[in-house]
């Protein structure tokens, strides 16, 4: 068994029992978690309804699993999860994983299916590259992908029709709470 402090200093989580490296994050990975984090945080410094925490907390979860999501939200009925020297011991109220060349697969596969089994209520994938959100919601143990949220800058939004831009989404809701909303712009915008 890895011992917290073995785990912490090299960055890895455990999964199935094994131990996995976590690689470091690109520039396109930091901006967007820490977009989502500073929407969140706001919002919940705001209304005093929960925490919100960035990469390399480590999630203990019922079945064993040890991840670092790259955000997780709690709230605040869910306090007594959090071990502020150690990380989570249970099951966060929302993880957000951001995709990297890496990470995709065991994000796409082995991650969001614990974290469905453990009875993580949401669960956003965000791919930087292609520039969009998946958000997926607990209902009846299972999850269902409630909206895919794309992003588009000035020149791909000239190709949409007008009814495909009255369509798109601007912003990407956090379900758990009641008026929590993230920016795909501030999500996506790599500008300077």
């Amino acid at each position: 068994m890895l011992n917290d402090a073995e785990t912490y200093k090299n960055f890895y989580e455990v999964i199935g029992g094994e131990k996995i490296m976590a690689p470091s994050a690109s520039a396109y990975h930091s901006n967007s978690i820490g977009e989502i984090y500073f929407a969140i945080k706001s919002y919940l410094n705001k209304n005093k309804c929960g925490k919100v925490f960035i990469d390399s907390l480590e999630v203990h979860l019922p079945d064993g699993n040890i991840f670092r999501p790259d955000l997780i939200v709690m709230t605040k009925e869910n306090a007594g999860l959090v071990n502020w020297n150690r990380g989570i011991y249970g099951v966060p109220d929302m993880v957000v994983e951001v995709l990297s060349k890496a990470t995709r697969r065991m994000d796409l596969t082995v991650k969001k299916d614990s974290y469905e089994a453990c009875g993580i209520k949401e669960y956003w994938i965000v791919d930087p590259y292609m520039k969009v959100v998946d958000v997926y919601l607990l209902h009846d143990g299972k999850y269902k992908l409630d909206g895919e949220y794309i992003y588009y800058d000035a020149e791909e939004l000239q190709e949409l029709t007008d009814e495909e831009k009255a369509e798109l989404k601007n912003e990407v809701k956090v379900s758990i709470f009641e008026n929590c909303f993230v920016k795909l712009e501030d999500i996506f915008s790599y500008e300077f």
